[in-house]
């Protein structure tokens, strides 16, 4: 029991009440600042101490930035001053061709002539040009990553340092396919170097900063969340980008992306943008991107990717539900490359992959991105799901080249059928013939039952199959005759299900509804 008086208790109200007058003004200064982003400077600034109830608390050397009791982030400070030295200035010098534009043919001759001397059909030379970009240093002995598009094409690379110091860089290498580079500068005492956090551990509204060079204004801070995960940006299959709403501009490429422990998650890389400045979307490389081929680079100087010969599906849920699954986790195969690595290894059309080496597959964005990072040489072990059956297969990765790609499409060899027709789900149907192969030009090594004609009501229609499409297989069985096709509708009516997997040459697979 307290016999303090009113007179007593009134200092520790003072100090709520001034705490609370310090959110106050925090709050009004964070709403308003796009309303008064144009209005200048006072003229002398105003400093607010900190509440007492804040300063008596002792700040970790490492901890996050301070917090309010609500946990929304007070200041991102110290955090700043702790990871801002390990951001960098990229320039480079490139040498832009001159181009020639095409005088026009209906221009009279002395018009020609004078547009030929002063115009831009005139002989031009080449001339310098100088870009610059943000990077962020990954080891203290000077090793430098950016984004393969800000050193694309230099000729020299300069790295400048927060505190002025200035380093030529030399290029270790690049991966275009997901636009790093790894530079390295010879500096004369050990730099400051970031750490990686992992970002499979990230989460939607977690707080981030992006750090980098917006329009050439070095060192400059932004601050926002994670707005989703898992980004297909279409940038190629082997990144899978976190959006953030952190401002990125101009400059800001190949700036790194920190967590609230100041740790980097990500590599600034693109922003969505119909007006070329931010407009609260950008994407960043995520951290486990980056050191796996910042590894790659540094050890070969180029990145090799592993390959097993295989077209991919993701599953849609109609897909999972005709082949009587719960979800549509995984990645179907629609096609194999005949000799290559899965064909060797055991897989048939119509697996769906669900684990690679003990971890479970979400879709074939991921399985593709996974299979890339082994290296050629690698035994990798795949869990199955073939008709209702696990299985365990084992493949030797080969190595990507350049003109191979799991998605390409690759057609299923097979018997011939004598020819028939018949109707069903829509389809008009007709096993292949020779006569039929010539009137839809159709290869050779293509089997499997013809589409004659097509219900515009359809289900088939709305999924895109056209006369003149080959259907490979149903419920994962080939098909050669209508009937094949109407006694796998039976058996999938028989187990109860509304839709049946179709594979169409050159499609892929598609569940088509039967009832």
């Amino acid at each position: 029991m307290s016999n303090a008086s009113p007179q007593q208790k009134k200092p520790r109200q003072d100090v709520r009440g001034r705490l609370m007058a310090g959110i106050s003004v925090a709050a009004f200064l964070v709403i308003g600042i796009g309303a008064f982003a144009a209005a200048p400077p006072p003229a002398k600034p105003v400093a607010h101490p900190a509440p007492q109830a804040q300063m008596s608390r002792p700040m970790p050397p490492a901890a996050a930035p301070r917090m309010l009791e609500n946990g929304a982030p007070f200041s991102f400070a110290d955090l700043v001053e702790r990871v801002g030295p390990s951001v960098v200035t990229v320039t480079v010098e490139e040498v832009i061709q001159p181009t020639q534009d095409m005088v026009p043919d209906n221009l009279p001759e002395p018009f020609k002539n004078f547009f030929n001397q002063f115009g831009n059909g005139g002989q031009q030379r080449p001339r310098k040009a100088v870009a610059m970009g943000s990077g962020f240093i990954v080891d203290k002995s000077g090793l430098i990553v950016t984004n393969n598009h800000v050193i694309d094409k230099a000729k020299t690379i300069t790295v400048k340092m927060a505190d002025g110091r200035e380093y030529p860089a030399r290029l270790v290498g690049t991966d275009p396919a997901t636009d790093i580079a790894v530079l390295k500068v010879k500096a004369d005492r050990p730099l400051p170097a970031v750490e990686f956090a992992d970002d499979r551990q990230v989460r939607v509204g977690d707080w981030v900063i992006a750090v980098g060079n917006p329009f050439g204004l070095s060192n400059t801070v932004t601050a926002g969340i994670v707005s989703s995960l898992g980004r297909d940006v279409g940038n190629g299959p082997y990144t899978d980008f976190i959006q953030i709403d952190a401002s990125i501009n101009r400059g800001n490429s190949g700036g790194p992306t920190f967590d609230l422990r100041g740790k980097v998650i990500g590599m600034n890389s693109m922003i969505f943008s119909p007006s070329g400045g931010s407009v609260g979307i950008g994407f960043a490389i995520p951290s486990s991107t980056i050191r796996e081929v910042i590894a790659q680079l540094e050890a070969h100087g180029h990145v090799s990717r592993g390959w097993m010969g295989v077209e991919i599906q993701s599953m849609s849920p109609e897909m999972a539900a005709s082949l009587g699954r719960k979800d549509n986790k995984g990645a179907i195969v629609a096609n194999l490359v005949p000799g290559g690595p899965a064909a060797k290894g055991g897989f048939l059309q119509g697996d769906v992959v669900l684990a690679l080496n003990g971890r479970p597959i979400d879709d074939s964005k991921d399985l593709t991105r996974r299979v890339a990072m082994l290296p050629a040489g690698a035994t990798a072990t795949f869990v199955v799901d073939r008709n209702g059956q696990s299985k365990t297969l084992t493949v030797k990765i080969g190595e990507r080249k350049d003109q191979q790609a799991d998605n390409a499409p690759t057609h299923p060899q097979g018997p011939g059928a004598p020819g028939n027709t018949g109707e069903a789900m829509g389809l008009g149907l007709a096993s292949l013939t020779p006569s039929l192969r010539q009137q839809y030009n159709l290869e050779g090594n293509v089997n499997g039952v013809i589409v004659t004609r097509v219900d515009p009501d359809s289900d088939a229609a709305d999924k895109g199959i056209q006369e003149g499409d080959v259907v490979v297989s149903v419920a994962n069985r080939p098909v050669h005759t209508p009937q094949d096709i109407k006694s796998r509708i039976a058996d999938a009516h028989a187990a109860g299900r509304n839709a049946v997997l179709v594979n169409v040459a050159g499609k892929g697979f598609l569940a088509l509804k039967i009832t």
